[in-house]
């Protein structure tokens, strides 16, 4: 069961992340914070649906966590859930058709080997 949990718990955030990301950048930049201008541009990041359904994708995930951190050691679950840097990344490339450099790279490698040493 805490293996079902911890692989509902990367995907769902790792969607949500990629899906808010996906929405946000076809609403455009918000640069005016008044009411009504923010209004719109939240409406206009609402309206295309991806923001929506990341939304929905993070509280899957936040559930997720919930429940595993009932089932399992807190020192287990987050260093577990260090493989979203590398799967974040991996969708921002894939997904996004964001460049990614090799710094990038093996910025989230060493983020994610380093958690796995801690765990160890």
């Amino acid at each position: 069961m805490i293996a079902v949990l911890l692989a509902v718990l990367v995907v769902s955030a790792v969607a949500g992340e990629i899906l808010v990301t996906r929405g946000m950048k076809l609403a455009g930049e918000i640069d005016d914070f008044r009411p009504l201008p923010f209004a719109r541009s939240l409406w206009r990041a609402l309206r295309g649906g991806w923001l929506p359904a990341g939304v929905a994708a993070m509280a899957i995930s936040f559930f997720a966590l919930l429940a595993l951190l009932s089932a399992a050691d807190a020192s287990f679950v987050i260093p577990a859930t260090a493989v979203t840097y590398v799967l974040n990344t991996l969708g921002a490339r894939l997904f996004l058709n964001e460049r990614v450099n090799a710094t990038r790279w093996a910025g989230a490698l060493l983020v994610t080997a380093g958690v796995a040493l801690l765990a160890l």
